[in-house]
């Protein structure tokens, strides 16, 4: 048994620059990511060098797991003055890998959650985290279990890398239909169908996102009258007129369920009426950033700076022949498949880390 004070130091190191692009946050597989916090004063950010990890020992005890991740690229990553940074003191006593296989595990988070204060937040501070006793094998076993653990990893990033390749062909794919693919008006392509859940059948209340996904309704539903909601069914497309300029975005989504679902009567619902026309291919023009700045700047001055249906109808988009348009769907739904499956593989390496864990100990 070893405590992870005697194998850990911090880090401090500071960016010193004002905008860093490399800025990142801790996701729910405890891997960095890009951050969303853009444009902001990064000076005073924590460095993260290769090799070294960054966590968030706040909210602990609220989210029941340590948000913990180690920079495994080839690059100096910036985090939030929120984060601690740590490295392994001595890996010829512990390998940074095989710790941080042994904080993937559900088993860790549980513990660290059982030492947190008693504070709103259930904070973990570091003094407590360093007193945190680990079953460290010897480092013979630790590179043999590691060994395992890459090749998982390497595994899943080349099929990752794969998957941005189909996406960037995806893209391409769209971007060139702007010169050579002549234009139509959106009122061309899309008609608005109101139907009202008026014998209020449908109880799955849904609402759209910034992502252009579709999301339970996080609205107050008690005592309200789904009668008046309105029904959408697969392949027909939920607007928003508000918010466009604020979000910066068009505020639309595709519906892909077989079962239908009722949207607030705030929002507009729209079908394709044009037989020379994907539904699919519509949303992933509006998908693309281009379709949503163009939006946000055609919007109307009001304070929730709205982009009115008609006004979104006027919007002409390239439509080239149908069967073009079939085989750029595919490309994108085969991205779409392959993207969950990547996502299922990160989940089966967190699961899997556990159990190379213990064998470990046992061996």
């Amino acid at each position: 048994m070893a405590k992870l004070g005697y194998l850990l130091e911090l880090y401090s190191e500071k960016c010193g620059i004002e905008k860093c692009e490399n800025v990142a946050g801790i996701n729910i597989f405890k891997q960095f990511m890009p951050s969303r916090n853009v444009g902001s004063d990064t000076s005073k950010y924590s460095v993260v060098p290769k090799g070294y990890f960054a966590f968030n020992l706040m909210h602990v005890g609220r989210d029941e797991k340590i948000p913990v991740a180690l920079n495994d690229t080839d690059n100096e990553l910036v985090v939030s003055p929120a984060y601690c940074v740590f490295k392994v003191t001595d890996e010829n006593l512990m390998l940074k890998e095989y710790l941080y296989m042994l904080m993937q595990s559900s088993e860790f988070d549980r513990y660290a959650w059982f030492c947190t204060d008693s504070s709103i937040r259930g904070n973990l501070d570091w003094e407590r985290f360093c007193d945190i006793e680990i079953t460290l094998p010897t480092l013979e076993t630790q590179h043999h279990f590691v060994t395992v653990y890459k090749a998982l990893l390497a595994n899943q990033r080349a099929y990752e890398k794969g998957l941005e390749d189909l996406k960037l062909t995806c893209d391409a794919y769209i971007d060139q239909f702007k010169k050579t693919t002549p234009r139509v008006a959106i009122g061309d392509l899309l008609k608005e169908i109101d139907n009202r859940n008026r014998d209020e059948s449908i109880t799955n209340v849904q609402g759209i996102n910034i992502n252009k996904i579709f999301i339970k309704s996080v609205a107050n539903l008690d005592d309200t009258d789904l009668s008046k909601y309105k029904v959408i069914s697969k392949g027909q497309f939920a607007y928003s007129a508000m918010q466009t300029g604020r979000d910066e975005c068009i505020r639309i989504a595709l519906y892909g369920e077989k079962e239908p679902c009722v949207i607030s009567p705030a929002y507009s619902v729209l079908e394709v009426k044009n037989e020379n026309v994907l539904s699919e291919f519509l949303m992933l023009w509006f998908m693309r950033k281009e379709s949503d700045r163009y939006g946000w700047f055609i919007s109307d001055s009001s304070i929730r700076a709205s982009l009115e249906l008609q006004r979104f109808y006027e919007i002409q988009i390239p439509i080239p022949k149908i069967e073009v348009q079939q085989n750029i769907v595919d490309i994108y739904n085969a991205y779409i498949k392959r993207r969950e499956i990547n996502e299922r593989l990160k989940q089966q390496i967190k699961d899997i880390c556990p159990i190379l864990i213990r064998g470990s100990i046992k061996k």
